[in-house]
């Protein structure tokens, strides 16, 4: 990948993991295969995959029961006052529902970033759906366009998916300084109760007066090996930024 595209799926990455909100667009059973644009709140999977929680009853489940043909679409405000200037990530897959033997994994991740959305767990026709991509396209602004590379947006089970538990646990009993010294060069902020709270294949989220921050690594991360890697290389890199 050249230095281009890298610096685009970096900042595709952030935006990504940084986002809960999307426009989900489907194709209407209703209505003769228009599209139908709503607005849902989502979570992004230890891999790079959606998961959204979904009534039965929104239209937009009636339509992916029909086709699972689903594109979300993600954007970040310009700095300035140019929306044409403003970051987008269209992400074009398939969207389906999850098994009975992954709720509970899917479930634990989306109501930690979406604690509100536990409420709707009382209610029998909420279910999680998973969007599978197959196609990445990212507009960084005026110039910087890119469809993306799917090596790492396709479905993927990381090696250290199975240790997660033990690395976080790790990670905060032994080197909470490099988290915080992690979170305060990404993020700007000093906090020194700031915990790894969920990891990712591109990085980890620590929590900070009950808040959730994505730190992200350089490069995405499927063997232990790797994710070792890029912790000790945060650490070397962010030693500067260590609180007294």
């Amino acid at each position: 990948m050249n230095a281009r595209l890298k610096e685009y799926e970096n900042e595709a990455v952030k935006l990504l993991r940084s986002s809960d909100n999307a426009i989900l667009s489907t194709i209407s059973k209703k209505y003769s295969g228009y599209p139908f644009g709503s607005f849902v709140t989502f979570v992004s999977n230890t891999d790079r995959t959606i998961i959204i929680y979904a009534s039965d009853l929104a239209e937009h489940t009636k339509n992916l029961n029909n086709n699972s043909k689903a594109c979300i679409t993600l954007s970040r405000d310009a700095s300035g006052n140019d929306k044409q200037d403003s970051a987008r990530l269209t992400l074009i897959g398939n969207l389906f529902g999850i098994s009975d033997a992954d709720k509970k994994e899917y479930s634990e991740r989306f109501h930690t970033f979406l604690p509100d959305s536990k409420k709707y767990a009382k209610m029998h026709d909420f279910k999680f759906y998973r969007l599978d991509i197959e196609r990445v396209r990212w507009i960084g602004g005026f110039g910087q366009i890119a469809w993306l590379d799917t090596k790492y947006w396709n479905p993927m089970a990381p090696e250290w998916k199975r240790s997660q538990t033990q690395i976080i646990e790790h990670m905060n009993e032994d080197h909470l300084n490099s988290i915080q010294s992690s979170f305060y060069a990404q993020h700007s902020i000093k906090d020194k109760n700031v915990k790894m709270s969920l990891l990712s294949i591109d990085g980890y989220y620590v929590e900070s007066e009950k808040k959730l921050y994505f730190i992200a690594f350089d490069d995405p991360c499927d063997t232990m090996h790797e994710y070792r890697e890029a912790l000790v290389k945060q650490a070397k890199e962010y030693r500067k930024f260590e609180l007294k």
